[in-house]
């Protein structure tokens, strides 16, 4: 594949490191010489100097013949005004990396359609979700993002008090929008019917669309018995307001801290279910004062990779079990494991992992392993000369081995009733028994 890039700054240069490497054509475009001659010094790729939103700087770069272009560059105005450009002059697709959410929530106009662009991403924001989803299930299932958060999977116990135990999944009605996709009884994993029956012990792997997933939830937990999670996050960057956002449930009890006092009085007016303190939680007196020793998580994502490490560190080291750092460049990572840091995420790393999905052509690609391997999660592609095209799903020879969860068409992602009909290009994740790939392919790719 041909790929242009604008901009080699974090994002953009881990993107021309990664598509290089898997043996794509790259050319980067970059107005500052330093960074090229970095890129050209560890890279095999081509660079061009000049400014991405300027077309003839586009034309010199290949784009009218180019399969991609990766508007990666520090403004958000720019990378969007190339991904339009790009489109103009002839690009095979475009995509747009933005920072602010005005753009990324399409408030007001959808910039997508507006600009006629293939697709925005925003990195901060998925990180935001990444997170969320290890706060909302420390054992969370290892599953790439698939719709930018609008369908959540997560694998847990059935509480034995739990209103779903002895039903059948028929009487159990669960909410439009969810399904049951495995449940792993006395060490087996299996596909459940409308016939199956909840059981004390089993653990269950559920998924919904993010509206319904919490009321669905409730059917196998018993709230009254869990504990409030205590999240203390350090820093009021825009990524800690999408992490509050996607936090705003009554199982978490959630405290931000942020050291200036204009930017604490603004989150404690938009985040009124937060409790926003100004102060810097680093500071010892600070820390026992809060009684921050008391929370289950600790969250550092300040703009600066060294305080966030110290921060964790610092935490860590005073009782909160889990801490999390957000680090912009991925060569500290190899640090955490002796600082005692649970988890990283780099924004720019999770930012490539999005693209190369974006572009990943493949029908049918393994995401995930369940359930000791005994359970797999594929994404497939849904071809134009199956014939399950123009059927419904309850009609798809997929039972008893294979569940269809989640179904995308176009820029929309639900997960889908038995009633929903297949189109030519759709993208349905599947559940199912490991090992049966070949079949599930025939299936939903070939006549």
């Amino acid at each position: 594949m041909d790929i242009v890039i604008c901009g080699c700054g974090e994002v953009g240069g881990h993107a021309s490191e990664v598509l290089a490497q898997a043996g794509h054509n790259i050319t980067v475009i970059d107005q500052r010489a330093n960074r090229l001659r970095k890129i050209e010094d560890t890279m095999d790729v081509r660079t061009l100097s000049g400014n991405c939103a300027d077309a003839s700087v586009l034309i010199d770069a290949g784009v009218a013949n180019a399969d991609l272009l990766l508007a990666t560059t520090s403004s958000d105005e720019v990378n969007l005004l190339s991904a339009n450009i790009a489109k103009g002059v002839g690009v095979g697709k475009s995509i747009a990396r933005v920072h602010h959410r005005a753009y990324f929530d399409q408030r007001g106009i959808d910039y997508v359609k507006h600009l006629g662009i293939d697709q925005v991403i925003c990195p901060e924001f998925s990180t935001a979700l990444e997170i969320a989803r290890t706060l909302r299930n420390p054992g969370a299932l290892a599953i790439e993002n698939f719709a930018q958060g609008r369908i959540e999977m997560q694998e847990f116990p059935v509480d034995p008090s739990a209103k779903a135990v002895g039903k059948s999944l028929i009487d159990l009605h669960l909410p439009a929008g969810s399904r049951l996709a495995a449940i792993t009884r006395n060490g087996q994993a299996f596909i459940p019917q409308g016939t199956t029956t909840i059981e004390v012990d089993d653990t269950i792997i559920l998924v919904g669309n993010s509206q319904v997933f919490q009321d669905t939830r409730k059917l196998f937990r018993d709230l009254k018995a869990h504990v409030r999670k205590k999240i203390v996050i350090m820093g009021g960057v825009p990524m800690a307001v999408w992490l509050c956002r996607n936090l705003l449930d009554r199982n978490f009890s959630v405290r931000l801290f942020e050291p200036d006092r204009s930017r604490a009085e603004e989150l404690a007016q938009k985040l009124d279910w937060v409790t926003v303190i100004q102060a810097d939680p680093t500071e010892i007196p600070v820390f026992e004062e809060e009684h921050l020793a008391d929370a289950h998580f600790f969250v550092s994502m300040v703009d600066d990779d060294e305080h966030n490490i110290l921060g964790c560190a610092l935490a860590k080291s005073r009782g909160i079990p889990e801490v999390i750092a957000v680090v912009q460049r991925s060569n500290y990572i190899h640090l955490f494991e002796h600082v005692g840091i649970n988890r990283a995420y780099s924004p720019r790393q999770v930012a490539v992992k999005e693209i190369q999905n974006l572009i990943d052509e493949s029908t049918l690609k393994w995401m995930s392993s369940l359930a000791e391997g005994i359970i797999d999660v594929y994404r497939v592609r849904v071809g134009g000369s199956t014939e399950v095209v123009g059927s419904p799903l309850k009609d798809v020879p997929l039972a008893p081995n294979w569940v269809v969860v989640a179904l995308q068409r176009d820029d929309k992602v639900r997960v889908p009733s038995a009633m929903d009909i297949l189109e030519e290009g759709d993208t349905v994740l599947v559940v199912g028994k490991h090992g049966m790939e070949k079949s599930l392919k025939n299936i939903f790719t070939s006549s």
